[in-house]
């Protein structure tokens, strides 16, 4: 076989010539990851001479992962699970609501220093927006009190939404309803279990109702954190993180009772335009990255 020629190879020309702008996404694993494909066709769309990459990094190598992008020329990178608590621990500066969240999942490289910023809740507040399921001013039933819940309670409590954390752990919702009780423009925030009892007291005050865990999620499709006994208020609209399946059990559930539906797909879409924008400094193509995006969970 002829070995390929540097004429053969023009994807890999302006990174062979230094003048790629290098972003990409640290995580362990990180091969199911969306988000190249994701941020390389925006690049494309818009002809831009940037290029994201996964980066596998082991938990106890990030401040080396960190220290070497910084090194290499990087503009910045995402950091997936589990990496969002400790690259808040790594940057010299960080966003307000990075501080608030207690986790960074995005890093920009600049000349002054390291900047930890989260995009999770400003992409949760537009991708709620977008499927007409506004906050402001309603009582939010967010289930889980994770990571991911850290992000969407900052985002429904500076809408000014009425929370309700209920977690298995119900120790675990307290401690994040304290923490988040300070957040600006915050209406009440309270915790209980995450049990039937406690969502049936809850169901009939809720407006929305955020699936934060991974329930739902591939390859477990046929679990939900809504009891299959328990209806489902048809006046509650159901927004699920989990994006992959498309539509889960819960989101079935809520739709055969009558309720709005989204699930998390604009939100990844969204936390991905907010990185995008901060890096480059251009509004994001959002179709063309969202199209990205179900082009690779089709397959």
């Amino acid at each position: 076989m002829t070995p390929p020629t540097l004429d053969s190879l023009d994807w890999l020309r302006p990174n062979l010539l230094g003048s790629t702008k290098m972003v990409g996404v640290m995580g362990w694993p990180v091969e199911h990851s969306v988000s190249p494909p994701m941020h390389n066709a925006a690049f494309r769309h818009l002809g831009l001479d940037w290029a994201y990459v996964p980066l596998a990094v082991r938990p106890a190598e990030m401040p080396e992962a960190v220290a070497g992008l910084r090194a290499l020329g990087f503009i910045g990178a995402n950091a997936t699970v589990p990496h969002k608590r400790m690259l808040y621990d790594l940057v010299d500066e960080l966003t307000p609501a990075a501080r608030a969240i207690g986790a960074a999942n995005t890093l920009h490289i600049r000349p002054k220093g390291l900047l930890g910023h989260n995009t999770d809740a400003a992409g949760f507040q537009r991708a709620l927006r977008e499927a007409d399921m506004p906050p402001e001013g309603r009582h939010a039933l967010v289930l889980g009190a994770g990571g991911a819940a850290r992000a969407v309670v900052y985002a429904l409590a500076t809408s000014a939404a009425s929370v309700t954390i209920l977690n298995r752990t119900p120790e675990k919702a307290e401690v994040l309803a304290d923490a988040m009780s300070a957040a600006p423009a915050s209406a009440s925030i309270e915790a209980g279990p995450l049990d039937r009892k406690t969502l049936s007291r809850y169901a009939t005050r809720a407006d929305l109702v955020v699936n934060t865990t991974p329930l739902g999620m591939w390859p477990q499709v046929e679990r939900s954190p809504w009891p299959q006994d328990l209806p489902y208020p048809r006046e509650a609209s159901c927004y699920d993180l989990v994006y992959n399946p498309r539509q889960t059990q819960l989101l079935r559930q809520a739709q055969a009772a009558g309720a709005a539906i989204s699930d998390g797909l604009g939100m990844l879409v969204h936390q991905g335009t907010e990185a995008f924008e901060l890096w480059t400094q251009q509004p994001a193509p959002v179709e063309v990255m969202r199209a990205a995006c179900e082009a690779v969970l089709e397959t």
